[in-house]
């Protein structure tokens, strides 16, 4: 008779321990040129699984396979991770040769003593198929552009002084997130990474065990999926020197203070349980602010449908979603915009409310506001069209992580609303995470290029998106993601650190995103040159799955003839 030994979770988490200990210690010896190679392998792998994932993710989401909203999951995750990869890619070649990060990067001063890098268009292809799109990293104040060059690099400066071991705690709601952090801890911090799975991605392990297989070979990774009794434990143990996590506050709390009872006694004497350095991204709640002008219809329907999939992409289930709209009682057209953003809600395609738990906290949304207005597709989707700004309204404490979507408003137009809307952000709305700007640009030029850098400067977010979505942000691979500095662990809110940061910026403090007010062809009206049609984020697009699959077999291997594909696909999107 053969008897069967079950593993503790003492047991368990000692052999996840020992082995990243033993993983940091051979990564040590790894040279930036085999870094560089085994993260050529990685993106190889990537591309070789991208249906296997999406085909994986679109179960777990309960997508029809024929739905165009398989397209989102075809561009936030192998896509995404692709695009990464990449471009993470030309930082270790740059570092290889002698180089820095940032050759070739221009910078310009911005406000508050600030330095701006300018991470996106980068190469020919950001400018063909992000066209209208722009970033810029913002440095820390009193950062200078000497130090900015100098300091690029992170842990990849010296590679062999490995920073030991890290648990990357991996986020349930968007699947490249797992993976681009553990690509950050290994390249950025420069240790070993543990990576747990959160039990909503279960069933996408052997996948990623296939595209981590070079890093795996070598104990600098591995993956694994546990309870909570096993998480803590290895969170816990001696031989693990940091943590990284996406996920909620109360998570996150609950891992630095303890749970219950206990964890409000360690807040209140200030004695911590975990002793060891974390960083997290943690949401928050999203402002879109809509600044007042004179649009054209399709104006309005456009940028509708905008908002809309600010909320509504993922089943609202982004810690990135917009959250509170931010309108003008003084904007002529506010009515209109409202009326476009219910059909825009209401004409979204038809997906479930997937994540666990949705149900729950759309109904708590909806607790004890009036009006709520079920506003087509599920039940759950919602609309809170008068929140009161001059009260502490639940939607704005509360991230729903859900498809509810809640309206505002402030007096004023032009840039004294636009002011009132950030102060509005910055003092009423919990989380720093990312913040959304929508406004016409002929508005945008009577505040003037100068006053508006001044305003943004004073918006207190990790990622500001100028008509964009701040999801833009998060694609970008050279673009920082993360809350703005300054949180403490007592009063966490969006979380410390950033990851992504494909130029290893030491000291980043904001991504600033633009992009075009109009779609091609009829951006050009505004002076815009941009082709950019209808993104393929977009909920309404009708060929995102297509295009997201072609812009992933354009990654892996850019080429001139690839392109009239993604493009004719996009166009008809």
């Amino acid at each position: 008779m053969i008897e069967m030994t079950v593993e503790t979770t003492d047991v368990r988490a000692d052999r996840i321990a020992a082995a990243a200990r033993a993983g940091a210690t051979a990564w040590s010896g790894v040279t930036l040129t085999q870094r560089r190679e085994m993260l050529q392998q990685f993106a190889g792998l990537v591309e070789r699984h991208a249906s296997e994932w999406v085909r994986i993710a679109t179960g777990i989401k309960g997508i029809d396979p024929a739905s165009p909203a398989v397209g989102e999951e075809w561009i936030s995750g192998p896509w995404a991770t692709l695009y990464y990869a990449g471009h993470l890619l030309q930082t270790v070649a740059k570092m290889e040769a002698g180089g820095t990060p940032t050759d070739g990067f221009e910078m310009r001063a911005v406000p508050g003593d600030r330095v701006a890098v300018q991470v996106l268009p980068h190469s020919v292809w950001d400018r063909l198929l992000l066209s209208g799109f722009s970033a810029e990293v913002w440095c820390e104040p009193g950062v200078s552009e000497t130090e900015v060059r100098a300091s690029a690099g992170l842990g990849l400066r010296a590679p062999a002084d490995v920073h030991g071991t890290c648990v990357v705690l991996g986020a349930g709601n968007i699947f490249s997130i797992a993976p681009l952090d553990a690509l950050y801890v290994l390249y950025a911090d420069n240790r070993s990474v543990a990576l747990k799975l959160n039990p909503v991605t279960d069933a996408l392990l052997p996948m990623f065990q296939a595209i981590f297989a070079p890093f795996i070979r070598i104990g600098a990774v591995q993956i694994f999926t546990s309870d909570l009794e096993l998480g803590a434990s290895v969170i816990a143990h001696n031989d693990i020197d940091a943590v990284h996590m996406t996920g909620s506050e109360a998570t996150h709390d609950a891992i630095v203070w303890g749970p219950g009872e206990e964890g409000r006694a360690n807040r209140t004497a200030g004695t911590p349980r975990l002793r060891k350095p974390i960083t997290s991204e943690l949401g928050g709640v999203s402002p879109v602010i809509v600044v007042p002008g004179r649009w054209s219809k399709r104006d309005l329907e456009f940028q509708a449908r905008h908002v809309a999939t600010m909320r509504l992409h993922n089943s609202g289930s982004n810690c990135v979603a917009g959250q509170v709209v931010v309108l003008s009682s003084d904007w002529a057209q506010k009515g209109e915009f409202l009326t476009a953003l219910r059909r825009a809600l209401a004409d979204a395609p038809e997906r479930p409310a997937w994540y666990p738990g949705s149900a729950g906290r759309v109904a708590a949304a909806r607790d004890g506001v009036t009006p709520h207005e079920a506003v087509g597709g599920t039940p759950e989707r919602t609309l809170l069209p008068v929140l009161d700004s001059g009260r502490d309204e639940p939607a704005f404490e509360n991230e729903f992580f859900g498809p509810v979507l809640g309206v505002t408003e402030l007096g004023g137009t032009g840039a004294d609303f636009l002011a009132r809307a950030i102060d509005f952000s910055n003092d009423r709305l919990r989380g720093t995470l990312g913040a959304n700007i929508v406004a016409h640009p002929r508005d945008l030029r009577a505040i003037g290029s100068e006053r508006l850098d001044e305003m943004l400067a004073g918006l207190r977010y990790g990622t500001i998106a100028l008509n964009a979505w701040t999801a833009v942000g998060y694609l970008s691979p050279f673009a920082t993601w993360g809350a703005f500095p300054g949180h403490t662990a007592d009063d966490i809110q969006s979380g410390h650190g950033v990851v992504h940061n494909g130029l290893l910026l030491a000291r980043p403090e904001r991504t600033v995103v633009r992009g075009p007010f109009r779609p091609f062809p009829r951006s050009m009206a505004t002076g815009q040159m941009s082709l950019a049609p209808v993104p393929p984020w977009f909920v309404h697009n009708r060929t995102a799955a297509t295009t997201g699959e072609r812009l992933v077999r354009f990654s892996i291997a850019p080429r001139w003839r690839k392109l009239p594909s993604v493009f004719a696909s996009a166009l008809r999107g």
